[in-house]
């Protein structure tokens, strides 16, 4: 072979080698150049977009937060839109993650991912819902139990896929640095093997491809080593390396926007933490406040020791809170933490809800505590939230709503009365409660008649203050009341303390004055109004202008009409400062239809026949403690309920009747009633019982009737705000002697020795305190109510002629 062949042949050689070996370099550059554009562009973008669910993630969270703590309607709005679109983003990005899934393992953990974001999305939207209908409370409690709760599953779940695609990716790129060095290896081989024909050509191969793929490896692996993604791979050619080189820069760049976007949305969550009005902190093991907590505690609690600080000593030092409570909270915390979510629920009772905290300066702030528990995917405890809210003033002014809405209350109570009627009663009330005041202070030692009398009075005060319908004032003089009562029993219940009683005494005049206070300053009705007291006294106009009239046509020469006139001025001017009865009792029968709904009875009808008589002023207040117990008495004892009555024929309203006349010097008031009678078997039967008689006493009716006037002495089978507690014929006898009067009972009936008898009250007092109008005017004045009676039911003897407007109290003169 000649040179030239040789040389032919050696071109042949080295042209068919390095034909070869660029071949095969170009093939193997072009299969690398895949596999890297698949690693570059497939893999490791789908790695990093795994992160940037994670991202997405917390937009939609951070969404959720500004929601729920939007200060008005238009921010929520604002907020409601964002978060729509946030979670359309998140649902896209893990449906490509799913279409993009690389084996069986992130198939498995995209499922779960898709299965957890439906319960995301539903705590979501429950906690915007609650935010949008106004329930801020129920919202925030929703954000910081379920969506928390759910977050954090998505999270791990998210974690868990990164880590499969993080794998993925890293196989991937050792699979392609495995390719890399074989064709290294197979390069350098066959370069070996034609050094000296190839060596140009190796040199320039290793330069153009080995040389910029093992650069872009290092500088690949060196910036995956350091998570530093500012740093880029230099680009020298478009080709396919080339390529494969930006588009690995194209997805750092990508990464690094993530991460910022991702530190960014880290650092809004921090602010909101930092700004919101709440105190927000989570309790760990040993009770202890983790060091992520709201910046309002330290407003809160007033103090930056906050972080790693005992609950105990943060929250509840210097608290209202006795040492069994604070035990108990304290090992609540034991309880829960680490263990099943169930258990909380079962120790949440003992978690307290509010408490009164001593701040150091000696303030006193009112705090509202709501608990929640945070658990991991066992449900089970890891931290428990607190959140404290400051409400002090809101309990301020809780209260200040409260008294003035008491005061309100009081004020439409005081309304109701006349200015003459409720001065009557507060001067009234007040000479009862200074009476007490004389008898407990003039007695340091139990005494049965002392008890009695304070009982009577006080008993009394609430009877006329019912009557009124003074409901505050009833409320409070109730349990003097019952003080009285537990003193008046055989064996009392409390011992008699005269420092306690003279406070409790005291407690009621307060009530009382507030009440005088509040009708002088707040309404100006000062003085008792239009009778003026002992200076000014009413008389009917009529009188009087009758009685100028016959002194101005009178016949001076005529000595009869001269004593006539006289006496009708006399007359008219002995009618000065009078009333008639139906005026007033007219409190006591307003009150009527309010006590009988309260009995389930119908309102009564009431005949008053006055005979021509009216009472003097001066014994208005007698008569209306005397008649408001024996009238709250017809109503409770005698008068039946609407279905017994008509089962006997009655009218299903009752009616009670009021008489007045004189006789023996004496003016008399007889009240009655048509109900079923005194009941006498009952009466003997309770006076045995008690002891006040043998049980083989021969007793005629009357004797037995008058056991009802022995203090403490009730048929009732029961105790309720309008009787049986024994004390009211006690106390109307008490107040009639006073007077000098005297009280009977009479019956109506000829059934001696029966069950029960139909009888009358009458009521004895001096003739002075009242004078009689007309010799020839007889006064019958009715009050009635008409109650609907049932169909077919008989009317009663004066059924037909009293019908008035249902509901209605009238006065009707006839």
């Amino acid at each position: 072979m000649n040179l030239r062949h040789r040389i032919t042949l050696l071109i042949v050689l080295a042209f068919l080698a390095i034909s070869s070996i660029g071949g095969y370099s170009i093939l193997q550059s072009r299969n690398n150049a895949a596999e890297v554009k698949v690693v570059t562009e497939g893999v490791v973008p789908s790695a990093l977009a795994s992160a940037d669910l994670v991202a997405l993630l917390k937009d939609v969270q951070l969404a959720t937060i500004t929601l729920v703590t939007a200060p008005d309607e238009n921010t929520a709005a604002q907020a409601k839109d964002k978060l729509t679109a946030q979670k359309a983003r998140l649902k896209v990005g893990l449906e490509l993650q799913f279409r993009q899934a690389s084996s069986t393992t992130q198939q498995g953990l995209l499922q779960q991912a898709q299965e957890g974001l439906d319960d995301y999305f539903a705590a979501v939207d429950e906690t915007m819902q609650f935010k949008l209908a106004g329930q801020k409370d129920l919202a925030e409690a929703s954000l910081f139990a379920s969506v928390a709760e759910y977050q954090r599953a998505m999270e791990q779940i998210i974690g868990t896929l990164r880590i499969e695609k993080n794998r993925t990716k890293d196989e991937a790129i050792t699979a392609l640095n495995e390719n890399l060095s074989d064709t290294v290896m197979a390069i350098a081989g066959v370069s070996v093997l034609a050094a000296l024909v190839l060596a140009a050509a190796g040199a320039l191969l290793y330069r153009q491809i080995t040389r910029p793929i093992s650069r872009m490896q290092a500088m690949m692996s060196e910036i995956a080593a350091s998570q530093d993604f500012t740093r880029r791979v230099p680009v020298d050619r478009m080709d396919e390396i080339g390529h494969s080189i930006v588009a690995f820069n194209s997805m750092i760049t990508k990464i690094q926007e993530s991460s910022e976007l991702l530190q960014q949305k880290t650092a809004d969550m921090q602010a909101m933490l930092q700004n919101i009005p709440q105190g927000i902190l989570t309790i760990v093991d040993g009770n202890k406040v983790h060091p992520e907590f709201s910046a309002y505690l330290e407003t809160i609690f007033e103090t930056r020791d906050i972080a790693g600080r005992s609950m105990m000593d943060l929250v509840f030092a210097n608290t209202h809170l006795g040492a069994d409570a604070l035990s108990q909270l304290e090992a609540v915390g034991g309880a829960c933490l680490g263990e099943d979510v169930m258990n909380f629920a079962f120790n949440e009772h003992l978690l307290v809800g509010e408490i009164e905290k001593t701040m150091a300066d000696g303030r006193v702030k009112i705090l509202d505590l709501s608990w929640s528990p945070i658990t991991d995917d066992a449900d089970t405890i890891v931290r428990l939230m607190l959140c404290v809210r400051d409400v002090t003033e809101l309990r301020k002014l809780a209260a200040e709503a409260n008294e003035q809405k008491r005061e309100l209350e009081i004020i439409g109570e005081i309304l109701a009365v006349t200015q003459e009627k409720f001065h009557d009663f507060i001067a009234g009330a007040i000479k009862f409660i200074d009476e007490n005041e004389l008898l407990i202070r003039q007695h340091p030692e139990h005494d049965a008649e002392t008890i009695a009398q304070l009982f009577r009075h006080m008993h009394t005060i609430k009877g006329n203050a019912r009557t009124y319908g003074l409901q505050h004032l009833t409320n409070i003089v109730h349990e003097a009341e019952q003080t009285y009562d537990e003193l008046r029993k055989p064996r009392p219940g409390i011992a008699w303390d005269q420092a306690m009683l003279l406070d409790e005494l005291a407690g009621v005049k307060a009530m009382v004055e507030c009440y005088a206070h509040i009708n002088e300053v707040s309404l100006g009705r000062k003085g008792p109004g239009r009778r003026g007291g002992e200076r000014y006294l009413l008389v009917d106009r009529e009188h009087i202008q009758q009685a100028i009239q016959r002194l101005e046509t009178i016949n001076t020469r005529n000595l009869h009409e001269l004593v006539a006139a006289r006496d009708a001025v006399r007359k008219a001017l002995r009618l000065l400062g009078t009333e008639p009865i139906g005026e007033v009792l007219g409190g006591v029968f307003e009150s009527l239809p309010a006590l009988a709904q309260e009995l389930g009875k119908a309102a009564p009808l009431v005949k008053i026949e006055d005979n021509g008589y009216v009472v003097r002023n001066q014994a208005g207040s007698l008569l209306k403690n005397v008649f408001m117990h024996l009238i709250r008495n017809a109503m409770d004892h005698g008068l039946e309920t609407p279905a017994v009555r008509l089962a006997q024929g009655k009218p299903g309203a009752g009616l009670i009747r009021l008489k007045m006349g004189v006789a023996g010097g004496m003016l008399n008031l007889r009240l009655s009633d048509d109900g079923r009678g005194l009941a006498l078997a009952r009466i003997r039967q309770m006076a045995v019982e008690k002891g006040l008689i043998a049980a083989d006493a021969p007793l005629v009716d009357e004797e037995i009737a008058r056991q009802i006037f022995r203090p403490g002495f009730s048929t009732a089978e029961k105790v309720t705000e309008v009787s049986g507690r024994g004390v009211g014929m006690d106390a109307v006898n008490d107040f009639i002697k006073r007077e000098h009067g005297r009280i009977e009972i009479r019956f109506l009936d000829d059934a001696v020795g029966a069950d029960f008898r139909q009888f009358e009250i009458v009521v004895c007092l001096p003739e002075s305190l009242a004078e009689h109008v007309d010799d020839d005017q007889v006064l019958l004045v009715e009050r009635t109510r008409q109650e609907p009676v049932a169909a077919g039911s008989a009317a009663g003897p004066d059924q037909g002629a009293h019908e008035a407007e249902p509901g209605k109290g009238n006065l009707r003169v006839v």
